[in-house]
Parts: structure tokens; C-alpha cells; sequence
């Protein structure tokens, strides 16, 4: 059986050679993220993803981004998900990943939902919508998993990692 979360090396980690070194959604800040959101939600629910503009002050970086999740046609999961990365220093590299299930909501006001994260955020512009695609690309057909041939044994899965009892927010590093 093939886990619902994406293999966190196929996620592109450098912008394609036709993008800018700062589109958005791009980088290592933007790249930990996705990877975050994967192991808490299925890439294949998202259907939705605003960026807030990085601030960098001294030898920080921190992002935060809004992501919807499909839960059926009429009602989105909203989460948040903040790093901050140390882009200068020794410690250059470092940072953490908090990502959050903040709410609910009716998917015919999510625009509305998204200005007030923005508000209260203290945001003064607005976030940019990226595709889903940027960061979960979708698996080309011939990379699709092939079935034994006759007599051959499929691998063993290895043993999944139990749920963790933390439902709410998960830090990683």
C-alpha cells in the first residue's frame, strides 16, 4: 500500500531554471514547509495555498502560509503553517517548522478568512495564492508503481510510525 504523504525527496527544493531566485512559494523556508504540511495532511486534499511575503530582519528569515484542505464540497480544514530560518552565521540553515489546524470553514468564505489572518496578522499585503502543484507536483505516469511480475514478492512495507497524541501543533526542526 502507498502512504497518502509524498516522499519528502521528490519535493523540488530549487526553483525551476525558468523561475526567479524569489518566486514565491520557492526556497529553503518555503521547502521545509511543504515538507511539514506533508506529514500532517495529505498533498492530495490541499486546494489551497497563500503565502505571506518573508520578512527578513539581521540573520532571520520568517514565513508563514495559510493552507486549505478539501473535507468534502462545501467545507475546508484551514491550517497555518510559520518557520523562521537562520540565513547568515554559523548557524546558517537552522530553523523550525510549526504547522497548526486553526479552524473550519465554508469554503465559499475562505477569501474572507484569508483577509482576516491577514489583519490580524498585522500583514500589510496580501498573501499570494500559490498552485498546490508547486509544491506537490504530480507524479509523471511512468514513474507509477509497477506491479511484480509472476513469482516475484513485493517488498516489505516497513511498520508505519504510530499517530502521535499531539493533535494540535507539532514543532519540527
Amino acid at each position: 500500500m502507498q502512504s497518502p504523504h509524498p516522499d519528502p525527496s521528490k519535493i523540488p527544493t530549487s526553483p525551476p531554471a525558468t523561475r526567479g531566485a524569489h518566486s514565491p512559494g520557492l526556497g529553503l523556508g518555503w521547502t521545509r514547509v511543504a515538507q511539514a504540511v506533508a506529514e500532517e495532511v495529505s498533498p492530495d486534499s490541499i486546494d489551497g495555498i497563500w503565502l505571506f511575503a518573508p520578512v527578513r530582519r539581521e540573520w532571520r528569515e520568517w514565513g508563514t502560509a495559510v493552507i486549505t484542505c478539501r473535507l468534502d464540497s462545501e467545507r475546508r480544514r484551514i491550517y497555518t503553517a510559520r518557520y523562521w530560518l537562520t540565513i547568515r552565521g554559523r548557524e546558517r540553515g537552522e530553523g523550525r517548522v510549526l504547522v497548526e489546524r486553526v479552524g473550519e470553514s465554508p469554503a465559499v468564505i475562505l477569501h474572507e478568512v484569508i483577509a482576516g489572518v491577514q489583519e490580524r496578522a498585522g500583514e500589510t499585503e496580501p498573501p499570494v495564492e500559490i498552485s498546490p502543484e508547486l509544491w506537490y507536483p504530480p507524479e509523471p505516469a511512468d514513474q507509477a508503481e509497477e506491479t511484480p511480475h509472476e513469482g516475484e514478492r513485493e517488498p516489505a512495507e516497513p511498520a508505519a510510525m504510530p499517530e502521535s497524541p499531539n493533535a494540535g501543533a507539532r514543532y519540527r526542526d
